[in-house]
């Protein structure tokens, strides 16, 4: 499992995500990359288990913090994920939300799209992690406005959170 990016603000237990569509630390399959890029713009499979029993609810965040803006980049955030829900299937991510469970809330990217983005490490910034984590919460539901960031919804489920699992493959500017 990759190494937790969030550790800094405080460890937290680990439990395991999985995937069959993205490995830890291995390239990104073209499906994942943004459409500008030569990609498709779909959200990977996830599937997690292993969390605490307290868990209420998840978020699911997907971060660049490799692109040449100071901030990262926002692929995607959603969050209010029932506890029952332990699989995302490919393609969750679709523009609006209609592949997500149900209650599960998906805010916009930084490309202001309510949808899973792509990679896209721009010529140059050589190669690009990107960290998908998935956060267990103590609460049933995040109560964020619609509008909110992904940096909301991290600094908010930073006070919730019991436990994440972490998997980060990596895209590599100028591959083709």
């Amino acid at each position: 499992m990759a190494d937790d990016p969030l550790e800094r603000f405080g460890a937290v237990p680990s439990f395991s995500v999985s995937s069959t569509d993205v490995t830890d630390g291995e390239p990104l399959a073209r499906a994942h990359w943004a459409a500008d890029a030569g990609g498709d713009d779909v959200s990977p499979q996830l599937s997690w288990s292993g969390f605490p029993a307290e868990t209420k609810s998840f978020a699911v965040t997907i971060h660049d913090p490799d692109a040449p803006t100071g901030s990262g980049f926002w692929h995607w955030a959603v969050y209010n994920i029932p506890v029952s829900v332990t699989e995302l299937p490919a393609k969750a991510g679709a523009e609006g939300g209609g592949n997500l469970p149900q209650g599960a809330a998906m805010l916009s990217n930084e490309l202001r799209s309510k949808s899973f983005t792509g990679a896209a490490p721009p010529p140059g910034t050589g190669t690009h992690r990107y960290d998908i984590v998935v956060h267990a919460l103590d609460v049933e539901r995040l109560d964020l406005d619609p509008e909110s960031t992904p940096a909301v919804l991290g600094f908010t489920a930073h006070f919730h959170t019991l436990a994440r699992a972490v998997l980060a493959p990596v895209a590599t500017a100028g591959e083709s």
